[in-house]
C-alpha cells in the first residue's frame, strides 16, 4: 500500500489505521515493534507531503525583515549590509535588488542562507528591460 501512495494521491488521504490492522490480520504471528510502525508511518506521511504540499518559496526581503525583528535591529543597524540609508530603504521596499556585495554581507552578518537571498525578488517600481 505504500507503493500505491505514490501512484494515487487520493489514497494518501485515506485513514492508514485500517491498512495497519489489515497487515496484522494477514500476518497475525508477525510482531511489529511500535518503533517500526512509527517509522513506517513517518515515511508514509513524508511521501504524502511530497505529493500534496507545494514547496514554499522563501521571500528574501521577508526573511531579512524577519531577522531584523528577531535580532531587534533597527534600519540604522542594517547600514553595514546595504552601504547607505537610502539603499536600506530601497531594498526593503523592493525598489532596488540586492547586490552580490549585499548578499555576501547579509549571509555573513545575519546568517541568512545565500540560496534564499539570490531568489528573484518582485520589485515594486523598478522596471528591468
Amino acid at each position: 500500500w505504500v507503493r500505491n501512495l505514490s501512484k494515487n494521491k487520493n489514497r494518501a488521504e485515506a485513514d492508514f489505521h485500517p491498512q495497519r490492522d489489515s497487515m496484522h490480520d494477514a500476518c497475525p504471528d508477525w510482531e511489529v515493534p511500535e518503533e517500526n510502525e512509527l517509522e513506517l508511518l513517518a515515511l508514509v506521511i513524508e511521501q504524502y507531503e511530497k505529493l500534496t504540499v507545494p514547496p514554499i518559496k522563501a521571500d528574501p526581503i521577508e526573511l531579512i525583515l524577519f531577522r531584523i525583528q528577531q535580532m531587534k535591529l533597527t534600519r540604522k543597524d542594517m547600514m553595514p549590509y546595504f552601504c547607505s540609508p537610502s539603499n536600506v530603504s530601497k531594498v526593503l521596499k523592493r525598489k532596488r535588488p540586492l547586490s552580490l556585495s549585499m548578499i555576501r554581507k547579509l549571509h555573513q552578518g545575519l546568517g541568512i542562507p545565500v540560496d534564499i537571498l539570490i531568489e528573484y525578488i518582485e520589485l515594486n517600481s523598478l522596471k528591468l528591460s
